[in-house]
């Protein structure tokens, strides 16, 4: 787990870099926050099903350090136990490498084999790149809210996508 929240840190450092937000958040160099942590922690201790559960996947590089990662976990709402939600990552100097398609490939054949019906994740809509990738892999834009977030003075957009399993 220290591995993994430095690497998220490290995410959350870069977030706003050349100007794209990637995170609905200010970029902050105090690491991981506690709250998010936690939940990721207490996440990955809980089975499909049951509150919170998250179910993580890690890439390496050739020297055994993250690369990139991507998790699927529960939506909030009992009722949508058959949908789950996607979100990932890849550091910034192996972008545009094929670890976020394969990343996701990989999210998304467990998905199936675990009987989810469906697979949403939302985006931040300047970020044009990660849109791309995601209707590559075949997930629809299904709506879009304008000035959803305001960071640093920025007004941000979010896009919700989904995938039928």
């Amino acid at each position: 787990m220290p591995a993994l929240f430095a690497y998220l840190g490290e995410q959350l450092a870069e977030n706003g870099r050349d100007g794209l937000l990637f995170q609905p958040m200010a970029p902050t160099t105090e690491g991981v926050p506690l709250a998010m942590r936690e939940r990721f922690s207490a996440g990955m201790t809980s089975s499909p099903g049951h509150p919170g559960w998250r179910h993580v996947w890690i890439a390496l590089d050739d020297d055994g350090a993250i690369a990139g990662h991507i998790d699927l976990r529960g939506r909030p709402e009992p009722a949508s136990s058959h949908r789950t939600l996607l979100g990932m990552g890849v550091r910034h100097d192996l972008r545009r490498a094929g670890i976020g398609t394969r990343l996701v490939q990989e999210a998304l054949a467990w998905a199936r084999a675990s009987g989810f019906a469906w697979v949403d994740l939302e985006v931040l809509s300047q970020n044009h790149k990660a849109r791309a990738l995601y209707v590559r892999m075949g997930f629809v834009e299904t709506g879009e809210v304008p000035d959803l977030y305001r960071i640093e003075g920025q007004s941000i957009g979010a896009v919700s996508m989904s995938l039928r399993m």
